[in-house]
């Protein structure tokens, strides 16, 4: 076929216009592929957000809820493994296929269909569907709460940060001085492979942990250990790093409490002896006074019969012991 273009009579399978052709025709199903693929995500997130959803602490138990009449098997299954059924009941009982989940038959025959799960855990995150006679009736996605655990280190130590999950996970960090690097994601652990920033490259290392080593203060922050699968975060670790001035200042201390250990030993022998002492006079002076005091009885019949007047040229003989009576307890007193 030919088509005039002024005097010219130009091909239409011309290299020029064939090539602009087919390249015109590209970038058309280059767009409608990607408008779909957008819709068939956007579709997809929309599901997932719209499922109900149950969050736990780890190691809680977790009840899934599902309400309707079945006459006939009602099962629970993970979503993605339709065929490992987890519990199941029918109109005569209920059986737990799956250590760790249970359905319950009183329930049951009223149309409650729940599912406990005696012990979540993180290998139990998932969306769970429950079925009559294969016909699907209610889908719950099981979430556990992230974990929190504050560190405390001294500087130069390492950080580790348990990842808690087999799925790949993403490290992000936030910081919380002004001082410190930018926040943002700083690795990513898949299997045994890492990969970090250039900055943290040569300080991460993978075991049955990820290490961060030769902490600094300005490394203090948020550690958060994201799982990219399920865009969930699994555990957030709050580090602080206390500087080198509180480190010397613990240095200083113990050093002053190594030279006041001896001073204090002496100061409390010496008010040990100071008070044996004070409690051998105490004990002398009872003592004498209980002495004195019996022999002013002894003396007072004497003293009564002779109506104050001297006895032979001797004078009162009880005064001197009251007046070393009045004196020893005056002292006893003191003390």
């Amino acid at each position: 076929m030919q088509f005039s273009n002024g005097s010219k009579q130009v091909g239409f399978c011309h290299p020029y216009l064939l090539g602009h052709f087919m390249r015109s025709v590209m970038q058309s199903c280059s767009s409608s592929l990607s408008v779909l693929i957008l819709l068939i995500s956007t579709f997809t997130t929309v599901s997932e957000s719209a499922l109900p959803s149950v969050k736990v602490k780890l190691h809680d138990s977790a009840t899934l809820s599902c309400s309707g009449r079945c006459s006939g098997l009602a099962r629970w299954t993970v979503f993605h493994k339709r065929s490992d059924t987890l519990a199941k009941c029918d109109q005569t009982s209920c059986r737990s296929v799956k250590e760790g989940y249970q359905m319950i038959h009183d329930q049951y025959l009223k149309g409650n269909l729940s599912l406990t799960i005696t012990d979540a855990d993180f290998t139990k995150r998932a969306r769970y569907t429950c079925d009559c006679d294969d016909k699907d009736l209610c889908d719950v996605h099981l979430q556990i709460e992230p974990l929190k655990t504050p560190v405390q280190i001294k500087p130069g130590d390492s950080l580790v940060l348990k990842l808690d999950v087999s799925d790949p996970v993403a490290v992000i960090y936030k910081s919380t001085g002004t001082a410190g690097p930018s926040s943002g994601q700083i690795c990513t652990v898949k299997g045994r492979s890492t990969q970090c920033k250039d900055e943290y490259t040569k300080r991460a290392s993978l075991t049955s942990a990820l290490e961060l080593r030769g902490v600094t203060s300005s490394d203090s922050g948020d550690y958060t250990v994201m799982d990219t699968i399920n865009n969930e975060a699994i555990h957030t670790y709050t580090l602080t790093v206390k500087d080198g001035e509180l480190c010397m200042c613990r240095d200083q201390g113990a050093a002053l409490r190594g030279w006041m250990v001896p001073v204090l030993a002496v100061s409390v022998a010496v008010l040990l002896a100071v008070c044996a002492v004070s409690v051998g006079m105490n004990v002398w002076q009872r003592r004498e006074i209980r002495q004195l005091q019996m022999k002013l009885e002894r003396n007072g019949d004497v003293n009564q019969d002779q109506n104050g007047a001297d006895m032979n040229g001797l004078g009162n003989p009880g005064a001197e012991e009251q007046q070393r009576l009045a004196q020893l307890s005056v002292d006893q007193g003191a003390v």
